[in-house]
């Protein structure tokens, strides 16, 4: 298995963007997750094999996760950012497209300001 590694995150405030980064994206199925403290991990965006996506209905509109094939990035841009969008991003991948999420990233952390 290849450590993921996130990067891009940062403070910002309330509308602001950022744009996450994750490599290598060598795998067919990856997605973003996000986490705070003492609350459980929230699936936010997914990617698959066909280039199909699906997103948390909490962000859905505002972010938009992509893979760059040639570089094996995997972003998440981040759009219209809110305060209860502050949390851990993490991206993580699911082998073979099957069963859960099993290679993980450290985490970046975003934080959003009113």
């Amino acid at each position: 298995q290849v450590q993921l590694v996130e990067s891009g995150g940062g403070s910002v405030q309330t509308g602001g963007s950022l744009r996450l980064s994750c490599a290598p994206s060598i795998y067919s199925c990856m997605g973003w997750f996000r986490q705070n403290p003492g609350k459980e991990r929230e699936g936010v965006a997914f990617i698959v094999q066909n280039g199909s996506t699906q997103y948390a209905a909490s962000v859905k509109g505002r972010f938009t996760i992509s893979k760059d094939n040639a570089k094996n990035i995997l972003y998440l841009q981040m759009n219209s950012l809110q305060p209860e969008d502050t949390a851990m991003y993490y991206c993580a991948a699911q082998l073979f497209c099957r069963g859960a999420y099993g290679i993980w990233g450290q985490g970046t952390q975003v934080t959003v300001s009113s």
